[in-house]
């Protein structure tokens, strides 16, 4: 396993992270629970062995309980692993039970701590932005934990650029400590952020962690135009909606031919392509059985050539927009001096 600094911080974080979405019992919001706390403690401590040491869950997920498991498979092992999680979806009927307000917030972040048996949390993000709450009161909230030591690092999760960035800057105007972390959706079938997002997130010095690397299980090749809706796939009953499925065919068609030179799958080279871009600083995968986390371990081996990034690359090119397309009118003078 190799490891990333998590943005412009100290933190050293493993380039694959374990996800835990899928911790509990029974189906939460159509997505199908697997890892009970038994099953959770092998998991766990496989990622552990070889060598993941950051573990991400939030409040919301399986209604708490993801937390709840997460924190009894670690027991003992505090000390030797990094664990985020993240506030903002809904965790109770009163209005304000919700959102990055103050109360939501240092409320939920006293409750990860019981739940996940710890005194500190390693990474706090904002799971989602919520159309009322003024820009200071989320900061001043997160500053305030983060001078009580309950929090280390603090990021942001699905906020648009425009957003991060001017919160940036209030925490620069504040002499608040700033954001390390985004926790974004980012795969060779979503490429949105690479307009805005990504060199918002360069020039602050912002580490992705990012989610959904496989769009949701598709790059793994389960689903074909035959088959689109395999038994038992997450697709079938947890869709996003955040990619091109007649894209994702042709895509998963070259990551294969790709695959071959890495004697790999198309899910290894979908996380390989990840891990070559400059702005990602770990990959979080979710697994539903503990094949699939020695597949994706595989991944962090493979080094892509350039002509095969570059081929990626061309496939999946996001359209360029306004005011980017204007990029290409720059003066070239000025941009072939760049190193």
């Amino acid at each position: 396993m190799r490891y990333n600094q998590l943005g412009n911080s100290g933190l050293v974080v493993s380039e694959l992270s374990l996800g835990t979405m899928n911790f509990g019992n029974g189906v939460s919001g159509g997505l199908n629970l697997v890892f009970d706390e038994k099953k959770a403690q092998e998991l766990v401590g496989k990622a552990i062995d070889y060598g993941i040491n950051l573990f991400d869950t939030a409040d919301m997920y399986s209604e708490g309980e993801s937390e709840s498991i997460l924190g009894k498979t670690l027991e003992g092992k505090r000390k030797d692993v990094l664990i985020s999680t993240k506030y903002s979806f809904r965790t109770g009927n009163q209005a304000f039970n919700a959102g990055v307000n103050a109360k939501h917030l240092i409320e939920q972040a006293e409750n990860s701590l019981k739940k996940l048996k710890t005194d500190y949390l390693d990474v706090v993000l904002l799971h989602n932005d919520d159309p009322i709450t003024p820009i200071d009161e989320t900061l001043r909230a997160m500053e305030n934990l983060v001078q009580k030591g309950k929090v280390r690092y603090i990021g942001f999760s699905n906020y648009q650029a425009w957003k991060a960035a001017t919160m940036i800057q209030r925490q620069k105007d504040l002499n608040f400590q700033p954001f390390t972390a985004s926790q974004m959706h980012y795969s060779i079938l979503n490429r949105e952020m690479e307009h805005e997002f990504i060199p918002m997130s360069l020039h602050h010095g912002v580490g992705m962690m990012v989610w959904s690397p496989l769009s949701s299980g598709f790059l793994t090749g389960k689903y074909t135009k035959e088959n689109p809706e395999p038994a038992g796939a997450r697709l079938n009953s947890f869709d996003l909606g955040l990619f091109d499925r007649e894209l994702g065919y042709r895509v998963v068609d070259k990551l294969k031919e790709i695959a071959e030179n890495h004697n790999s799958s198309a899910a290894e080279v979908s996380i390989a392509w990840l891990l070559s871009k400059k702005v990602v600083s770990t990959v979080i995968v979710g697994v539903s059985k503990l094949t699939q986390l020695e597949s994706n371990v595989n991944a962090t081996k493979i080094n892509l050539t350039k002509k095969e990034i570059e081929e990626i690359d061309n496939l999946t090119k996001p359209e360029v927009r306004y005011p980017a397309t204007f990029m290409g009118y720059q003066d070239e003078v000025l941009i072939n001096s760049v190193k």
